[in-house]
């Protein structure tokens, strides 16, 4: 038997010890293999803390210069599958619409595009390197089932959007761009 801060402590093995508290209840603390679950127990605890809190989770929001009012991007878990190949999704919603709007990013070696779908309209975004821009839906999404409808295409604002910003743009500043600038191609919006 050995004292520890008042508290008598019957050592049993090595690694276990048997203590009794002040208030006389029996309690057995596992050091070793206790500690290594509590580190278990703890991670658990925090990754799941983690998954809820990223599920669904807003990466921006801002203005979108266009009667629609402000704009929310969510970055959504579940990928887009388009020609058997997983790609990252986002979803835009707007303040003054029930519209929401997909963009779809997909990775190339030397660009990305942006494929931007909603009930309305569906066009690509283009980031080369060298700029972001408009442009009509590519025949890789067409066979997919999205096409521009030129109907429904403000061609104005179509050639203004050609060429939005020079030089590489990230994927959340460039669906931020997108969230701004989509609406006016949308005419009649």
């Amino acid at each position: 038997m050995q004292q520890t801060g008042g508290v008598p402590v019957f050592i049993l093995k090595k690694g276990w010890k048997w203590t009794v508290p002040p208030f006389s209840l029996t309690v057995l603390s596992i050091h070793k293999i206790g500690f290594v679950m509590k580190r278990i127990v703890m991670a658990f605890m925090f990754l799941a803390c983690v998954a809820t809190l990223t599920y669904g989770r807003k990466v921006a929001e801002g203005l979108s210069n266009s009667s629609l009012g402000k704009y929310t991007i969510k970055a959504l878990d579940e990928p887009f599958m388009l020609a058997g190949e997983a790609m990252k999704c986002f979803e835009i919603t707007y303040e003054n619409s029930p519209m929401t709007v997909r963009v779809i990013v997909d990775k190339n070696k030397k660009c990305r595009n942006f494929l931007v779908v909603s009930d309305k309209l569906s066009v690509m975004y283009t980031c080369n390197g060298q700029y972001f821009g408009v442009n009509k839906v590519d025949k890789k999404y067409a066979k997919a089932g999205f096409v521009t409808d030129d109907a429904s295409l403000d061609r104005a604002d179509y050639f203004h959007q050609k060429l939005i910003v020079r030089g590489l743009t990230g994927e959340i500043y460039a669906a931020r761009l997108i969230a701004s600038y989509y609406p006016d191609l949308i005419k009649g919006l």
